[in-house]
């Protein structure tokens, strides 16, 4: 029965066809491990060399090949998808809840479907569709949300009672069922296969692959990959992915200047069974059952199922130790819970043969997303592994995308949620991964409400107040591993409630939030936002300020002590990072850049600062404690504790300064809040942080200062209409298009990065404009709260997806944020946003497939700044960053 497994999986049929792979290629198969003869030595040089043959590997080296390149060798330890790719379930699936997963999945689906006439390969490509169910009124939420995304980008998806359920699989048990999700279009492949037939075309189009070939690290000088070491000599090369599955980690680290790559296996179960008496139909939709933590598909007349269980074993933390992996040990007792899932869903199967369990390895990410793009120590390396299970519908696209950073320098989408640079050094801790792990698979199948915090790997960089703060009841979140205070809960309230608000819904902290808005607005608060990028740049001539003012688009050139709000602007115009940059001296800058920007923001000025040792960048993140001091009484507080007068004349707007507060000295006190509001932020080197806050809390208790967390400033930046990168901003985003042109220098004919792009939008105009919409017919209390990512409709239309959003205290509304497109109605061609296409249509936001009304407006919202209002608008665009 094994056998017969195996045989499915096999590459045999596919070899014995391809006679010239033979001889590219070691043919033995023996399975005694003395070294096998290799008929064709390694070239000494190439272009590209990919470690890894699975469906990731065999995908970069196709999509390159199209491209154009061949210089290029596949390396695989051992034989060709006989890792991770040669276990999986082959279930190809579109409905993701991230936008990126789910364009990588659609292009894959359509990729795979055309693959089988491309290369002469039989796939197995079988579009069967998919059912995912709902047990509860919350499941089927997620899935609505799901559905709303699919549509509007024309991925046929519809909600579906359970009798539809039953007319589409008759076997399904539908008792417990609330409703579910069909998507016709979602296929099952041989993955193993899919992996033969990529690597077929990239050897047809002149890519070279070596079997049984093992990469035992990659050399890296001056920061540039320069070629690859294996067991069978050196190859000399450009360029090198890892596509290692759950040996990137390991091959990550095997060099001198190690690539760190956050993964980790666990062991995941399926298990496969006889055919049925009346052997199932191959057409039959993949059934999946996340409240019962299982999925179930046609396999050869039986089923294939397996799941993700709560309590998940991780695996091999150490050594390279296995080239093919074996099925690992049948453990029935750990399958236990999900075989009762399955034969709760499918009572029927309680008279069948159950061939086999597999036990095949999974790598797992911190985030549950996937890991790709280049390294931010190594030019050159580039990543693509940890797939979450979900590498079969992950790889046409990823490999597409990977395959046009490397060639183009860039890809064709916003790859920001994926790319290596969003997570540091911090997170390749083993037992931070082994934890993380362990809690990540399980949520692979709980609900993915908004404002998820992960429980584990937790208070690993903190603030200097972080104990002070948490007595006095902050909630925490986490971002890039550093705890941020959500919101303060008042004494007397209970507790265990709030930490439960996971909902679609109205979520307890309403009240609470609200109340730390108002003291924002009528009194004084206090938010520790220390977890800020903070970089200085200095330099002993003007090496620092010549630099800076290529790289940046608002003219840095200002007097000392002043701030600008700039952006760091790509090729194509388009955000890499936005930020607050303070000239301490004629020549050092201190910037201040969002919390996940650390390794992105670092990499990127070290690629494009000259290499001068007259020109120094430091992180000194971790030497200030940031303290926002937000509300017209914050002047009155500072004036005290610093015996300095702080109003308008003396401290304007946009400034900053290094003064005394209370006994501590050489505190950087900048005249900006991120939110609008009137206020300071005071950079405190952190041996004086407690005194420091002691001592505002104190001053501050007759003006009435509280404690505030980052849900107030969320709510505050959003209705004032500012944008953060991350979210709202990012690579493929220019000014032109939020409008932030004052942010930008083009008046003044000085060179810098991205301004090719910026003139030519500002004469042809822009294809997207950044638009705020007050939510009109919703009720706060009853109706389902937008959170992102929901569908904008104009005239009935679909023109974009909102990009945040928050509940407005001064509104007594909801606002979201949100990008518009205009479309042809005819062509579907994109055409310019013009002011008068913005004003004149009428709005809805989907959210979970019920549409909303709401009102546009265009930022800023006068037409043009008055001169009497200029210094006004300047600070509100303190631009908030999360």
């Amino acid at each position: 029965a094994a056998g017969m497994f195996l045989r499915l999986l096999s590459d045999i049929q596919w070899r014995a066809a391809h006679p010239k792979w033979r001889r590219m290629t070691s043919s033995q198969r023996s399975t005694s491990t003395a070294a096998e003869p290799h008929p064709v030595s390694l070239p000494a040089q190439a272009q590209v060399v990919i470690c890894g043959g699975g469906i990731m590997g065999t995908s970069v080296a196709y999509h390159l090949s199209k491209m154009g390149w061949k210089d290029i060798v596949l390396l695989e330890q051992g034989r060709l998808a006989a890792g991770t790719t040669r276990f999986c379930a082959g279930i190809v699936s579109t409905a993701r809840p991230v936008s990126i997963e789910l364009k990588m999945a659609h292009y894959s689906n359509k990729l795979y479907q055309q693959l089988e006439q491309e290369t002469g390969v039989q796939t197995g490509y079988m579009k069967t569709g998919s059912i995912s169910l709902a047990q509860t009124q919350d499941r089927l939420i997620s899935l609505k949300r799901i559905a709303s995304s699919l549509n509007v980008m024309g991925i046929p998806c519809e909600i579906i009672s359970p009798k539809k359920v039953v007319q589409l699989h008759p076997l399904i048990n539908i008792h417990d069922l609330v409703g579910a999700m069909y998507v016709p279009e979602d296929a099952l492949v041989s993955s193993a296969n899919v992996s033969l037939a990529l690597a077929t075309a990239a050897s047809r189009n002149g890519v070279q692959i070596h079997e049984r070939t093992s990469v035992s690290h990659v050399t890296v000088q001056k920061g540039r990959v320069t070629g690859v070491e294996t067991d069978r000599g050196r190859i000399q090369c450009e360029y090198f992915v890892n596509c290692a599955g759950q040996w990137a980690y390991e091959l990550g680290h095997s060099g001198e200047d190690p690539v760190h790559i956050p993964l980790h296996a666990c062991e995941h179960f399926y298990l496969l069974t006889h055919p049925l008496k009346e052997p199932l139909s191959s057409s039959l939709p993949t059934v999946v059952d996340p409240d019962g933590r299982i999925y179930i598909r046609n396999w050869q007349g039986g089923i294939l199922s397996g799941g993700f269980e709560k309590n998940p074993k991780p695996l091999f933390t150490e050594g390279r130790n296995q080239l093919e992996i074996q099925n690992l040990q049948e453990d029935w007792d750990h399958f236990g819970p999900l075989l009762s899932a399955l034969l709760r869903r499918m009572p029927g199967l309680e008279a069948l043969q159950i061939m086999q369990l597999v036990n095949c390895p999974e790598s797992f990410t911190p985030d549950m997303r996937c890991i790709m793009g280049e390294s931010p120590t190594a030019r050159g390396y580039f990543v693509l592994a940890g797939m979450n299970s979900a590498g079969i519908s992950y790889g046409g696209g990823a490999g597409k995308y990977l395959a046009e950073w490397m060639v183009n320098g860039y890809p064709s989408e916003n790859v920001w949620p994926l790319d290596l640079k969003r997570f540091g050094t911090l997170q390749s801790s083993r037992t931070f991964l082994r934890h993380r792990v362990m809690e990540v698979m399980p949520l692979m199948c709980d609900l993915k409400v908004p404002r998820w915090d992960f429980q584990t790997g937790r208070q690993l960089r903190t603030s200097p107040l972080y104990d002070r703060l948490d007595a006095q009841g902050a909630r925490w979140m986490e971002k890039h591993g550093f705890e941020r205070v959500k919101y303060f809960v008042p004494p007397g309230k209970d507790l265990l409630d709030l930490d439960h608000s996971k909902t679609f819904y109205k979520p307890d902290w309403f009240d609470i939030v609200g109340s730390e808005v108002k003291c924002c607005k009528e009194a004084v608060c206090v938010i520790d936002m220390s977890s800020f990028t903070k970089f200085e740049i200095s330099s002993t001539g003007d090496q620092a300020l010549e630099s800076l003012q290529y790289l940046f688009s608002n003219d840095l050139d200002v007097p000392v002590g002043h701030v600008v709000h700039t952006g760091m602007l790509n090729e194509k115009g388009g955000y890499e990072n936005d930020c607050s940059i303070a000239r301490l001296s004629k020549r050092s800058f201190f910037m201040i850049s969002p919390t996940d920007q650390q390794v992105h923001c670092w990499a990127w000025l070290k690629n494009r600062l000259p290499d001068d040792s007259n020109l120094i960048m430091e992180d000194v993140t971790w030497k200030y404690t940031a303290l926002n001091l937000i509300g017209p009484r914050a002047v009155d507080v500072l004036s005290e504790l610093s015996y300095a007068p702080m109003t308008a004349e003396h401290f304007p707007s946009l400034f900053c300064k290094e003064m005394s507060v209370g006994y501590a000295n050489g505190i950087r006190v900048m005249s900006i809040t991120h939110t609008g509001e009137p206020g300071f932020v005071l950079y405190i080197p952190i041996e004086y942080a407690l005194h420091v806050y002691n001592e505002v809390m104190n001053m501050g208790q007759k003006y009435g200062i509280r404690n505030a967390g980052y849900y107030a400033l969320r709510s505050l930046r959003i209705e004032k209409f500012f944008a953060f990168w991350g979210q709202d901003l990012d690579a493929f985003t220019t000014p032109m298009e939020c409008g932030r042109e004052f942010q930008v220098k083009l008046e003044k004919g000085m060179q810098f990065l991205g301004q090719e792009a910026l003139l030519e939008q500002k004469q042809n105009g822009v294809y997207k404009r950044f638009t705020m919409f007050i939510l009109e017919d919703h009720d706060t209390d009853m109706d389902l709260w937008p959170w992102w990512g929901e569908p904008i409709f104009r005239n009935g239309r679909y023109v974009g997806k909102t990009t945040s959003s928050a509940y407005s205290y001064t509104l007594e509304r909801h606002v979201c944020l949100g990008f518009v497109h205009h479309f042809d109605e005819k062509t579907g061609e994109e055409l310019v946003v013009t002011t008068d296409f913005i004003n004149q249509g009428e709005y809805e936001i989907d959210i979970a497939g019920q549409r909303f009304q709401a009102k546009a407006k265009l930022y800023p919202f006068s037409s043009l700044f008055t001169q009497r209002r200029r210094k006004d608008e300047v600070e509100l665009s303190g631009y908030q960053r999360e």
